[in-house]
């Protein structure tokens, strides 16, 4: 059960809310994530794992219930821990959402590197059938009108809802993620990204310089329409990419031409780690979300034969 070898403080503001927001980032000696809001009295630990995730609408992983307590946006948070090797941790958090930091996971591991980590082994989900989450899977959970209302709106774009997240068997010795995302706007257009993890230094190497400073993103004409609705609150340019009404530039400048699709392994990563250890398999993402990705792992616990676990 590798854990941090001394406590981590951060502090940001939550990209929603907008919100000043704190975070301890402790120790522990039983296994797995687990956040606590220090601003509820009497909330107890509130666990980072699949199964617990309640909301992904707004763009994010939620863990908790959205209406008590609960904790958004945790992807970066998790993709670092994951990367460092920590398996078990207490969060301390003063508000509903972790730190935004500038948009990518690279202050998260900065800090939890310069902390340490004990010895130990992360154990190892091994994917031993395919199992697959569609854009269709997602919107069978929302309302009736709502599912109309993507469904006209896909009609008249001409956008194909056809996006999906596929775990497949790759031998059980590494996390093999290629995401490619599909965009109208020019700057992004279609990219494609790869990337293996094997627990070794070199691929952990590979995260921490070529991914792990990849930012989130998003218009800035959608800004004024995500604070009305309690959305986008704490984004800005330090913390997000931010597309042009043209969509064919950037208000702020980029590290890399693909750092949005770099963005979204990021994602990828944050996201299996909540499955409680490392998924060694095929992770295909094709205009995949956080959505998705939380179907995926749910399909993939749903039967024992699609797995084998490997302490």
């Amino acid at each position: 059960m590798p854990t941090l070898k001394k406590e981590v403080r951060l502090s940001g503001r939550g990209i929603h809310s907008g919100c000043p927001v704190g975070i301890v980032v402790k120790p522990a000696d039983k296994n797995g994530i687990y956040f606590v809001r220090t601003d509820i009295k009497g909330s107890g630990p509130i666990v980072a794992r699949f199964d617990n995730v309640g909301d992904t609408k707004m763009r994010n992983t939620t863990i908790g219930c959205p209406c008590g307590a609960h904790v958004q946006t945790i992807e970066h948070l998790m993709a670092a821990l994951f990367m460092v090797g920590v398996d078990s941790a207490v969060i301390e958090i003063d508000g509903p959402e972790t730190p935004i930091m500038d948009g990518s996971a690279s202050v998260f591991i900065d800090a939890f590197k310069k902390a340490g980590v004990t010895d130990g082994g992360i154990k190892k989900i091994v994917v031993r059938r395919p199992v697959t989450a569609t854009v269709r899977d997602v919107r069978r959970t929302l309302p009736w009108g709502l599912r109309a209302r993507l469904w006209f709106m896909d009609l008249v774009s001409g956008r194909r809802a056809d996006g999906y997240v596929k775990l497949e068997p790759n031998g059980g010795d590494a996390l093999d993620i290629k995401a490619t995302l599909v965009y109208t706007e020019k700057i992004i257009g279609r990219q494609t990204y790869e990337y293996k993890f094997d627990g070794t230094k070199k691929s952990v190497d590979a995260f921490v310089h070529d991914i792990a400073r990849a930012r989130t993103f998003g218009k800035y004409s959608e800004w004024e329409y995500l604070k009305a609705r309690g959305m986008g609150r704490g984004a800005d340019e330090t913390n997000v990419i931010a597309l042009n009404d043209a969509g064919d530039g950037t208000l702020n400048a980029l590290i890399w031409p693909d750092e949005f699709v770099r963005h979204k392994i990021i994602d990828a990563v944050g996201d299996m780690a909540t499955s409680g250890g490392m998924i060694a398999g095929r992770l295909t993402s094709y205009k995949g979300s956080h959505a998705m990705n939380n179907i995926v792992l749910k399909k993939l616990f749903s039967d024992p034969r699609n797995y084998d676990i490997v302490e």
